[in-house]
């Protein structure tokens, strides 16, 4: 009786952690700023050429609903923060956390991610460098990658059971981003490594979109179709250094669009479907992020206001 009182507390209390996080994020990336603009691709999973501009602040936020084989559906989500270092370099901060229907909710990790792009000229290739640290645990559904023998069975074990199987991993990204006339065109290979040794993963992502327009038309306009970018990602695992292949591995197939208002937020929405039976049946992504511009600025005159005072 006390524990199954407990489990049911811990239930509650974890749910409206989470209703809070997810509401503060709401009021922030709603929340008016002067200068402010969104700049955002349709991809949720592929990466392309672009990079924050510098001293840029971008803040997200990233849910994902999934169809759960053996278990409860669930509603993960990422809250990003990305900033532009330099024009050659942007970081991005990630809070991961989820909610499972008829389990729980619960925080789940971080994510430290650096981008860095050699060649700051367009080329025929332009390729970018990306490493990232993470530290979540094993109940994390948000579907950032997929690698090695990530399957949608993983995702049906209990969070109080996968709450306590932390991971620390390191995970690497070659991209490679193309200009085909009017489409653009990336490709990710991913390898990503566990720190406590377990042996490499492979996954892949590949992105292929375009504007609905190209030319703008003058004047304010949110419906226009320049300000809509429309496309397909397709991303799964490659197996591990133990052997590479596609056997026991997941695959996903995705529409995606973005939709860049005029001097506010930036919307992504993107249905996913599972290709074999490893997957999850069905996944539903969507996305908003706002840009704040030359928040790196604003930040040490606020710092240097600070001092003085």
């Amino acid at each position: 009786m006390f524990h199954g009182v407990s489990r049911r507390t811990d239930r509650r209390g974890g749910w409206r952690r989470l209703a809070w996080a997810f509401g503060l994020v709401a009021v922030v990336v709603s929340w008016p700023a002067a200068g402010a603009r969104a700049q955002e691709g349709p991809y949720f999973v592929t990466y392309d050429r672009g990079m924050e501009e510098p001293g840029n602040l971008e803040i997200s936020l990233a849910p994902v609903f999934g169809e759960q084989r053996g278990g409860g559906n669930f509603l993960a989500a990422a809250l990003e923060l990305e900033y532009g270092v330099k024009a050659w370099w942007t970081t991005e901060l990630y809070v991961d956390g989820q909610a499972t229907a008829g389990d729980s909710a619960a925080l789940t990790g971080f994510r430290w991610e650096h981008r860095v792009r050699p060649l700051l000229l367009e080329h025929w290739i332009n390729p970018v460098l990306y490493v990232e640290f993470e530290d979540i645990t094993e109940a994390d559904k948000t579907l950032l990658e997929v690698v090695g023998h990530d399957v949608a069975a993983d995702h049906a074990v209990p969070n109080r059971i996968a709450q306590g199987a932390r991971l620390r991993e390191l995970e690497t990204k070659l991209i490679l981003s193309s200009s085909l006339s009017d489409w653009d065109l990336s490709e990710n290979l991913i390898a990503e490594k566990n720190l406590a040794g377990p042996p490499w993963e492979f996954g892949y992502a590949v992105g292929l979109s375009r504007p609905l327009a190209l030319a703008a038309r003058p004047g304010a306009c949110t419906l226009c179709p320049e300000n809509f970018i429309a496309g397909i990602e397709m991303y799964g695992g490659l197996g591990d250094g133990h052997g590479l292949g596609l056997r026991d591995t997941s695959h996903y197939l995705a529409p995606v669009l973005a939709w860049d208002l005029p001097g506010g937020p930036a919307l992504r929405i993107s249905p996913a479907f599972g290709l074999n039976a490893a997957s999850h049946r069905f996944l539903l992504r969507c996305g908003i992020s706002y840009e704040l511009s030359d928040f790196g600025h604003w930040l040490r005159r606020r710092a240097r206001g600070g001092g003085a005072g």
